[in-house]
């Protein structure tokens, strides 16, 4: 006879106090469950482990103006906290298209969004990339406002399996799918001291890349921790401080996932694509966390200024403010710009 009040499975045990690894992590891995733990968490500055704080919310929703019946497109759904906020400002008859790579948060990104009462009607989500931007805006479009966040969530840097810190070990992975592509440590491998230099140059403007690279070249590095070695150990020997060294981790790191993942590219493309992707009037705000995005989005925004795809640019990027910085730390290096398409 099957109980009518089954009892919920127990945890696995783990030695000691506090679970050590991630898979073991109950409240992280089911954070909706632990709300008391999280407004905790947050209250202190951090970010909680397993969840996502979206930045310059109150900034973005200033720039889109989302309207009731309106159509909107968030290009990087990530963990949905933008698109919530948009979503509700769409009702009645509006509708919000979410994109994004990533197969194993989409899923769970979707799920919050539709228990909070948005249907099918309310919200499309697609698994693809945003450089496909114009196939979607043929199928969906076109938009009234596009939100493209371009920063990785707090879940994909909390899961060392996935490879995005160095601050625990982890296989050198960086994909934002993982099913498709190389992974970091394969890139490595390809690699020989000059060339590395040059990306780390090229895509993180590292004032150290020759002596990480010279470091990385003659090691063979597959793991998070072995890269973080490789660059405390160079670094070190130059008379880096700590914190020096830790800001040049934060960098390779950087570089590394802009490489496997094409990031520089995908932005390009959905960059061209985009005017044409808004609807007359139509407005578009960008999130960017370093120089080389930043520099992409305010040159391809100038360009549409004079060549009359928009009427409009944000003179200048727009910043956190200082509490939101205090709050949430990972907000500091965001620049947000905005765009208004030609009515």
């Amino acid at each position: 006879m099957t109980d009518p009040n089954p009892r919920p499975p127990r945890r696995p045990r783990y030695k000691g106090t506090h679970p050590r690894r991630f898979d073991e992590k109950y409240k992280e891995l089911a954070p909706e469950r632990y709300a008391e733990e999280q407004a905790k968490v947050a209250a202190r500055g951090h970010t909680p482990a397993g969840t996502h704080r979206s930045i310059m919310v109150d900034e973005i929703l200033e720039a889109l103006a989302p309207k009731p019946g309106e159509r909107a497109l968030d290009a990087t759904l990530g963990y949905g906290g933008h698109a919530r906020e948009i979503l509700t400002r769409l009702r009645p008859g509006g509708r919000l298209v979410g994109l994004d790579v990533d197969p194993l948060e989409l899923p769970r990104t979707e799920a919050r969004l539709r228990a909070l009462g948005f249907d099918e009607e309310a919200l499309v989500v697609r698994r693809t990339n945003f450089a496909s931007l114009a196939k979607v805006a043929a199928e969906l479009g076109p938009f009234d406002l596009i939100l493209a966040d371009l920063g990785v969530s707090s879940m994909q840097i909390d899961n060392p399996a996935r490879g995005f810190t160095w601050k625990a070990e982890g296989p050198l992975d960086l994909r934002l799918n993982p099913q498709k592509g190389q992974p970091a440590a394969d890139l490595l491998a390809r690699l020989d001291a000059p060339a590395l230099a040059e990306l780390l140059m090229a895509n993180a403007d590292e004032p150290h890349a020759e002596a990480i690279a010279r470091e990385v070249a003659d090691r063979e590095v597959r793991t998070t921790r072995g890269l973080a070695e490789c660059i405390r150990s160079a670094l070190l020997a130059e008379g880096l401080e700590d914190d020096d060294v830790k800001r040049a981790m934060q960098r390779t790191f950087q570089a590394l996932r802009i490489a496997v993942n094409d990031e520089f590219g995908v932005l390009d493309h959905f960059l061209t694509q985009l005017p044409a992707a808004l609807a007359p009037g139509g407005r578009v705000a960008i999130l960017t966390f370093h120089s080389g995005e930043d520099r992409r989005v305010k040159k391809a925004f100038q360009e549409g200024l004079r060549e009359g795809s928009y009427t409009e640019v944000a003179a200048e990027p727009l910043r956190a403010s200082a509490e939101e910085r205090r709050s949430n730390p990972r907000s500091t290096s965001a620049k947000l710009r905005w765009a208004r398409r030609t009515g």
